[in-house]
């Protein structure tokens, strides 16, 4: 396309805009990000592919050749683990946990951001912020305390030991994140249904939540992945191997076959193939759920 313009001397000066110049003027100014994204990607790419292929190797090859294809492939590293019943059990308990834990924190949360986002009451933010002050503690400092809790409440080796904890510790962030969303919802529309004979709770149940599902969706996928990785908690209070999660039995695994690094590699992606497809399969929800409250007008 030709842009002519004149000078006042009635000369005329054309000047070229093309769309292919523009699209290369756009690549310029994008290609630094593009190249940092890359390497970004790859950093938490080559380690993952890596393991991947440790895994088809036996440990002589990994001596032999660290970096180099499998030759020849060997799948009885994998096959051996997924055709054990310790494996499967280890990952039943994870998600018994997590999605215990999931549903303790959200329901919770939800009726306590509700509280907090739609009621005036008096010591309101002072009791907000009472919550929020939980983000600043690890649950390191409270491990001797919580244990000895635990242990008088006889929830040792039992799921609700690390169930109710992990709850407890994932309130913070699950009330901070709901209440921003819930005040974003408009007050004519809890009014409408109020004059529709709605009370609080029915406004909660029928109307609130309904709309909120981008929210609740974040917040449950960051309850699943956080217990799913729970190390220490579960290492705090099962001491039978009944209860053992995914975490748990990485370790033990790794102190059994110490010597064998193609078997721990193959263990260590079949742990962490589940966390993945869930957070693929919710990677969409949970930036949707992240965005909403900034989109809202």
């Amino acid at each position: 396309m030709s842009v002519v313009k004149t000078d006042r001397a009635g000369h005329g000066r054309t000047r070229e805009t093309s769309g292919a110049g523009r699209t290369a003027r756009r690549t310029g100014r994008t290609f630094p990000l593009h190249l940092l994204l890359a390497a970004v990607g790859a950093v938490m790419g080559v380690p993952l592919v890596y393991a991947v292929l440790s895994g088809f190797k036996s440990t002589d090859q990994l001596s032999r050749n660290p970096i180099g294809l499998p030759d020849p492939w060997i799948t009885s590293n994998y096959t051996d683990i997924l055709g054990s019943g310790s494996f499967w059990q280890l990952v039943g308990s994870s998600t018994l946990i997590a999605a215990g834990t999931t549903a303790v924190v959200v329901a919770v949360s939800a009726l306590a951001a509700f509280s907090f986002a739609r009621f005036a009451f008096r010591g309101r933010e002072m009791l907000f912020t009472l919550f929020t002050m939980g983000l600043m503690f690890p649950f390191a400092v409270a491990a001797l305390p919580l244990f000895l809790l635990l242990r008088s409440m006889g929830l040792l080796d039992n799921p609700l030991g690390v169930i109710l904890p992990q709850a407890a510790f994932g309130l913070p962030m699950t009330i901070v994140i709901l209440r921003g969303f819930f005040r974003e919802i408009p007050a004519e529309l809890e009014e409408a249904a109020t004059l529709d004979g709605c009370g609080p709770l029915g406004f909660f149940w029928r109307i609130l939540l309904p709309m909120a599902r981008p929210a609740l969706g974040t917040v449950s996928v960051l309850a699943v992945v956080g217990s799913w990785n729970n190390f220490l908690l579960p290492l705090l209070v099962f001491n039978e191997p009944t209860w053992w999660t995914i975490p748990i039995g990485v370790q033990q695994f790794q102190g059994q076959y110490s010597a064998e690094y193609a078997r721990v590699f193959a263990y260590l992606v079949l742990a962490m193939v589940p966390a993945l497809a869930f957070y693929a399969v919710a990677e969409r929800q949970l930036v949707g759920g992240l965005t909403a409250g900034a989109t809202k007008g």
